[in-house]
């Protein structure tokens, strides 16, 4: 039966106070608002996801695209839509610690990452960066990680203003599947 909202919304009892879109709800950000699948240390082996994720299928992974030195992965935690890393193989922190070729690399997969997002989802610009160190808002400091964030004209909105929500609207899987075909050659 429709319901027109011309008169007050049907109660829903245990589902607590009735509010409209006033209140979003985003379960998935406990994982990381609790640090779930932190590393408990600064070494290698002390859970670094960037670490483990090569050792897992593309898919698994969510590589978008493996280099020799380098790859690219989607986040887990995206700012947007299509929100990817370029990261070394290496456990390394430290930009200043990259080896000439790592250097290298992570530059050509960023461009190639830019490329892949303008042709799947034609973005319109991109943010595109690293943290070095906790305090400069690194949530893996031990391995470096350059994120590479695309951007449209009005993606800003209400949301992520007032809300402080983003609102993604395709899967990350689906996300990797559209990027990794768009890659270029």
């Amino acid at each position: 039966m429709l319901h027109l909202m011309t008169s007050e919304p049907e109660q829903q009892f245990g589902v607590g106070t009735q509010d409209a879109f006033q209140r979003l709800w985003t379960p998935h950000r406990m994982a990381y608002i609790q640090g779930e699948n932190k590393p408990t240390g600064p070494g290698a082996g002390d859970g670094c996801p960037f670490c483990s994720i090569p050792a897992k299928s593309d898919e698994d992974g969510l590589i978008v695209k493996r280099g020799e030195q380098v790859y690219a992965v989607l986040n887990l935690y995206p700012y947007n839509g299509g929100h990817l890393m370029t990261v070394p193989y290496r456990h390394v922190a430290d930009y200043t610690d990259l080896t000439a070729e790592e250097t290298a690399e992570l530059a050509e997969l960023t461009k190639q990452a830019m490329k892949a997002l303008r042709t799947a989802s034609g973005a319109h610009g991109f943010n595109i960066g690293m943290n070095q160190g906790a305090v400069a808002g690194a949530g893996i400091a031990a391995h470096l990680h350059q994120h590479v964030v695309p951007r449209w004209g009005g993606d800003t909105n209400f949301m992520p203003v007032v809300g402080h929500t983003k609102v993604l609207p395709q899967l990350l899987a689906d996300t990797r599947k559209m990027l990794a075909e768009a890659w270029p050659a």
